[in-house]
C-alpha cells in the first residue's frame, strides 16, 4: 500500500513541491532580512513597488498560458493508458506568448519614466523598470516549460529550477553588492532587480535543457496524433485565465489603495494606517498562508491529472480524486485554524513583536480553511476546464472584499475588512463546490461528461 501510494504523481510530486516550495521560502526570508539591512526601509519599500508590474507582466505573457499548456500536454499525454511526448500545445503557446512578452517588454523600458511617476509614484524605480524589464520573455519561456512539464507529471525540473533561481538570484546579489561594499561605495537598489534577471536566466537556460533532453526522442507522428488540438481551441482557455489574472491584478492594486483610505475615514492618521495596513499584509498575511505552499502544491500537479482522467473519460478517478483533496484540505485548514486561533497572539510578538500581528494573525485564522480549499478547488476546475467559472467567481469575490472595504472600514475599522476577506473565500468555496457537484463528478459512479 505504501509503495503504491509512494508512485503515485500527486503525492510524489506535491510533496517534492511542497519541499521545493518551504525550502524557497526559507531562502527568500532571509534574503529580504538581509536586503532590509543593506537598503534600509525606504529601499525595502522602494524595491516593493515594483510588484504591480511584475504581476501584471506575468499575467499577460506567462500566467494563462502555463496553466494551459499543463492540462492539453497532460489531456495529450495518453493514448489507450500509454505516455507519449507531444510538442503542439508549446508550439502553439509559444508562438503566441513570447512575441506578446518582448512587446511588453519593450514598451515598460520605453515608458519606464511615465510608469515610475505617475503609476508608482516614485520616479526613482525608473531605472529599476528598464532592468527588471529585461526578465519578461525569460519569465514566460520558463512559465511555458514549467506547464509542459506539470502536464507530463515531471515536477522534479521545475521544482530543481526553482531552487536553482532562488539561489542565483541571492547569490548574485549578495556578490555585488560585497563588491561595492568592499570598495567603500554604499549599493545600489538596482542590483535587486539584476539578481532578479540574473536567476531567471540561469534557470530558463537549465530548464530548456532539460526540455530539450527529454523532447528530442519525440516520435514522427506526435504531429498527427495531436491535431485536434487548434489555435482555437488554446485560446478559448488561455483568454480567460488571462483576464481573470489582470482583473484580478487590477482589483487588488484597487484594495491596495482603497484600504489605507478608508482607515483614514475611520480615524486613523496617515502613518497609523499605513502602518497598520503593513503590519497585516507583511507580517499577518504571510504566516497564515505559509502552510498554503502545501495545498498550493496539490493545486499545481491536480490539474494535469484531472485533466488527464477527464480526457479518458474515466469519472470514477476523478470523483477520487477530488473527495481525497477536500478531505485532506479541510483537515489542514481547520488544524491551522486551531493553531493560529489558540497561539496567533504569542506567535505574533515571538515573531515580529508586535501585539497587534498577534492580533491579526488570530483574527485572520478563520480563513484558513477555506483559503486552503479554495486553491485546490481551483486546480479541479481549470481541470474541468472551467476557466470562465473561476473568472466570474474570482471576479465576485474580490468586489465583494472591496464591498465591505468602502461600507465596513470606515465605521468598524480592519475588523470590517476581516470581515470582507472572510466572506470573499467563503463565498468562493461554495460556489467551487456548487459547480463541481452540479456536475456530478461526486454524485454517482456512472455519470458522464
Amino acid at each position: 500500500m505504501f509503495e503504491k501510494l509512494s508512485k503515485h504523481p500527486l503525492i510524489t510530486g506535491s510533496f517534492l513541491l511542497t519541499c521545493t516550495g518551504l525550502t524557497s521560502r526559507l531562502i527568500g526570508f532571509f534574503y529580504r532580512i538581509y536586503l532590509s539591512r543593506i537598503f534600509g526601509e525606504e529601499g525595502m519599500g522602494i524595491y516593493q513597488l515594483l510588484n504591480p508590474i511584475l504581476a501584471l507582466s506575468f499575467s499577460l505573457t506567462a500566467a494563462g498560458f502555463q496553466t494551459t499548456i499543463s492540462k492539453f500536454v497532460a489531456e495529450q499525454n495518453t493514448d489507450n493508458g500509454q505516455t507519449r511526448q507531444t510538442l503542439r500545445p508549446m508550439i502553439i503557446g509559444l508562438s503566441i506568448c513570447l512575441p506578446v512578452s518582448v512587446i511588453v517588454s519593450i514598451l515598460c523600458i520605453q515608458f519606464s519614466d511615465y510608469i515610475s511617476t505617475y503609476f508608482l509614484g516614485e520616479p526613482r524605480t525608473a531605472s529599476m523598470l528598464r532592468i527588471v524589464a529585461l526578465s519578461f520573455p525569460l519569465s514566460t519561456l520558463h512559465a511555458c516549460i514549467n506547464g509542459y512539464f506539470y502536464g507530463r507529471k515531471k515536477a522534479m525540473v521545475p521544482a530543481l529550477c526553482q531552487i536553482i533561481e532562488q539561489i542565483s538570484r541571492v547569490a548574485s546579489v549578495y556578490l555585488c553588492s560585497i563588491s561595492f561594499l568592499c570598495r567603500g561605495q554604499s549599493v545600489p537598489l538596482s542590483i535587486t532587480v539584476l539578481g532578479l534577471v540574473i536567476g531567471e536566466f540561469i534557470s530558463t537556460i537549465i530548464a530548456g535543457a532539460f526540455f530539450i533532453y527529454t523532447t528530442r526522442s519525440s516520435s514522427s507522428d506526435t504531429a498527427k496524433q495531436t491535431q485536434q488540438l487548434t489555435y482555437g481551441r488554446f485560446m478559448f482557455m488561455v483568454l480567460p485565465l488571462i483576464a481573470n489574472r489582470v482583473t484580478i491584478n487590477a482589483l487588488q492594486s484597487i484594495e491596495t489603495i482603497s484600504l489605507p483610505a478608508t482607515l483614514k475615514q475611520y480615524g486613523y492618521d496617515h502613518a497609523t494606517a499605513l502602518s497598520v495596513y503593513g503590519v497585516l499584509t507583511g507580517m499577518a498575511f504571510p504566516l497564515i498562508f505559509f502552510p498554503n505552499a502545501i495545498t498550493g502544491s496539490i493545486a499545481v500537479l491536480l490539474l494535469p491529472l484531472i485533466s488527464q482522467e477527464s480526457a479518458r473519460g474515466n469519472t470514477k478517478e476523478v470523483r477520487k480524486l477530488t473527495i481525497k483533496t477536500i478531505q485532506y484540505c479541510s483537515f489542514l485548514g481547520f488544524f491551522c485554524m486551531g493553531i493560529f486561533l489558540l497561539f496567533g497572539k504569542s506567535l505574533g510578538y515571538l515573531l515580529f513583536q508586535s501585539n497587534l500581528a498577534g492580533i491579526f494573525i488570530a483574527g485572520l485564522s478563520y480563513i484558513c480553511p477555506f483559503i486552503y480549499l479554495n486553491s485546490t478547488l481551483s486546480a479541479i476546475l481549470q481541470g474541468m476546464g472551467r476557466v470562465i467559472t473561476l473568472f466570474a467567481v474570482n471576479v465576485l469575490s474580490l468586489l465583494l472584499r472591496l464591498f465591505f472595504i468602502y461600507h465596513f472600514v470606515p465605521s468598524h475599522g480592519i475588523q470590517g475588512f476581516l470581515w470582507g476577506l472572510l466572506a470573499g473565500q467563503i463565498f468562493t468555496t461554495i460556489t467551487y463546490l456548487a459547480t463541481i457537484l452540479k456536475k456530478k463528478n461526486l454524485a454517482t459512479p456512472s455519470s458522464k461528461w
